[in-house]
């Protein structure tokens, strides 16, 4: 073969093969999507895959560490549990603001309020040993901090939206 049959061969591979990486991905696929409880999607931006969950599915966890709370806010739909896992090496008593009275959630005074028999505070009442975690429903609409009463120091902001 030639020179020229053989450049004109090179030319038709590449511009098969472009339009079969590049032809196809822009038309439009004609299979319907059917909506589910978990679907991802490209986000236009990175193209990176996004998975959206049904929030019954959803687990919120906040991690107390020697480091403090992570993570340190936290967004939250109303009638959300939130587990407060303690993974430092001491006690974790995780508390509303402002300490020591932890009385902004519950509008009551930590005297009032622990225990908590109704579970309407935002106050663990106890201290939480490494490993073990407390939960909380938050059912109020709000930005909430708190913090660890035996490490007062140690905050961090629960918010809750409609």
């Amino acid at each position: 073969m030639n020179k020229t049959v053989i450049f004109i061969i090179v030319i038709a591979i590449i511009v098969l093969a472009g339009y079969l990486l590049f032809g196809e991905s822009s038309q439009p696929s004609s299979t319907p999507l059917t909506p589910s409880k978990q679907q991802v999607t490209e986000s236009p931006a990175t193209q990176t895959p996004i998975t959206q969950v049904t929030p019954q599915t959803q687990q919120y966890i906040v991690t107390y560490t020697d480091s403090g709370y992570s993570p340190s806010v936290l967004r939250i739909k109303v009638g959300t549990t939130v587990s407060f896992k303690n993974m430092s090496s001491q006690g974790m008593w995780t508390a509303s603001a402002v300490h020591p009275s932890h009385i902004v959630y519950s509008g009551t005074s930590i005297d009032s309020h622990c225990p908590d028999t109704k579970g309407i505070a935002f106050d663990a009442c106890v201290g939480i040993q490494p490993g073990n975690s407390w939960s909380f429903t938050f059912t109020k609409v709000g930005t909430w901090k708190y913090h660890n009463h035996l490490t007062p120091g140690d905050i961090g902001t629960i918010v809750v939206e409609r």
